[in-house]
């Protein structure tokens, strides 16, 4: 994520360059280079490298507008990043039966483990992640639910609090990492504003290369935000075919015009790739998914699969793995299937997760999660590059040297994740302005 890969040149996710994987990749890349770097052109594809993907979406009976913040590419109404309402819990509530919390939790769910996966594929560079859970498929899918139910109100008002609840985090998060790549040799041309507005993918250095790779999540993000009141109109006026539609835009990339080598073109992949989850959230809210039959919706999902995970093996000598992350056509079909299911599952079965609440503490983690989800997915890339400096210092320790797995890439996720937990504490409190609420360590 792709500092991390999970997608994409333009940062990750992404189409462009790779980030170091595992524990060694971690100590290689980035830590302590100092050499000037000229942000690398954007390659061409079979598809340009970006980062990952990771946001959330409002769930369940409409709940008052301010009460939830939101992701990068997930929240509820004013959104940005992600957003989780406060639910006050009496003591012995752990023992009782669910209740309604007016949050869906089963999205909060899968909007949680997306962050985990994220993160684990950062630390590991397994290839596989993606195929067994497609993060950012989801999470966009997610972000469009929770947008088509926004835009029930004006849609000006929409997108400036989406902005609103997404810049901030960003601005804060960004001022850190323009300083140590500036004090590390970078200096900056007129490119520097796309650190103010990320509209396209913000300039950098080699040296912070793992941090801001990532941020082509934020950017399709918040395209698709600034897409959306024009995106609905035109669903709603031909829902199946628009949504069919939607994977034409990666089709006509990959066989016929590969689009500009830039910023733009970088852009246009990455909205192109993620475009039918997007719309997809659409179909959830507005209840078309449900109306579909069940074998049709099974047999084009697995198609959709099929032919994705076909075109990712068939085609990994070109890029020289399978990563969906690696291969945009492939992570295109294969999430457009995979979130379809998901989806659909959860309007036909109206799976909600309310036994969540039966236990307390797990609950709890999913809420922080889902509040925090924008801090996670921002700083968790830094995490891991302070996890290997610091594990460096426990050789210095006998005891730690002798009963710790100190060189096991498993020891660095555990301690990337108390990193993590931090930042957390101490730059979450960042989601909480952006969303005008009164700032708290956890929420």
């Amino acid at each position: 994520m792709s500092w991390g890969q999970e997608q994409q040149g333009h940062g990750g996710y992404g189409y462009g360059q790779q980030p170091a994987q595992g524990y060694e990749g971690y100590g290689q890349q980035g830590y302590g280079q100092q050499q000037q770097y000229v942000q690398p052109p954007y390659p061409q594809p079979p598809y340009p490298q970006q980062p990952y993907p990771q946001q959330y979406v409002d769930y369940g009976p409409p709940a008052p507008a301010e009460e939830t913040a939101p992701l990068p590419a997930v929240e509820p109404e004013p959104v940005a990043p992600v957003v989780v309402e406060e639910r006050v819990e009496s003591p012995g509530e752990e023992q009782q039966a669910p209740r309604p919390t007016g949050r869906d939790r089963y999205f909060d769910t899968l909007r949680a483990v997306a962050l985990i996966r994220v993160v684990t594929y950062h630390t590991f560079g397994w290839a596989w992640c993606g195929m067994v859970f497609p993060s950012m498929g989801i999470m966009f899918g997610l972000a469009g639910t929770l947008m088509a139910k926004s835009l029930e109100r004006p849609a000006f008002k929409v997108v400036k609090s989406r902005l609103r609840r997404l810049l901030p985090p960003f601005w804060f998060w960004g001022f850190f990492v323009v300083l140590a790549m500036l004090i590390h040799d970078w200096m900056p041309g007129w490119e520097i504003v796309y650190w103010i507005v990320p509209l396209g993918d913000p300039p950098g250095n080699a040296w912070g290369m793992q941090a801001w790779e990532i941020l082509w999540y934020l950017r399709t993000y918040l395209w698709f935000v600034l897409l959306s009141p024009v995106l609905l109109k035109l669903f709603r006026l031909a829902p199946i075919p628009v949504l069919l539609l939607s994977l034409s835009p990666i089709l006509v990339l990959n066989f016929v015009w590969s689009g500009p080598d830039n910023r733009f073109g970088s852009a246009l992949w990455d909205l192109s790739t993620y475009l039918f989850c997007w719309i997809l959230g659409f179909a959830h809210r507005d209840g078309v998914l449900q109306k579909l039959k069940p074998a049709l919706v099974v047999v084009l999902s697995l198609a959709a699969i099929g032919y994705g995970g076909w075109y990712a093996f068939t085609h990994q000598g070109e890029v020289g793995t399978y990563d969906l992350d690696e291969i945009p056509l492939a992570q295109a079909f294969w999430s457009a299937g995979f979130v379809m299911l998901l989806m659909w599952a959860k309007a036909y079965f109206r799976i909600d997760f309310a036994w969540l609440t039966r236990f307390r503490r797990l609950d709890r983690t999913v809420t922080i999660f889902n509040a925090r989800a924008v801090t996670i997915y921002l700083w968790h890339e830094i995490a891991l590059v302070l996890a290997v400096p610091l594990i460096d210092q426990f050789w210095n320790v006998p005891a730690f040297e002798k009963w710790l797995p100190l060189e096991s890439q498993w020891f660095m996720f555990g301690i990337g994740w108390i990193l993590i937990a931090v930042f957390i504490l101490l730059c979450g409190w960042v989601e909480d302005v952006a969303a005008k609420k009164k700032p708290k360590l956890l929420p």
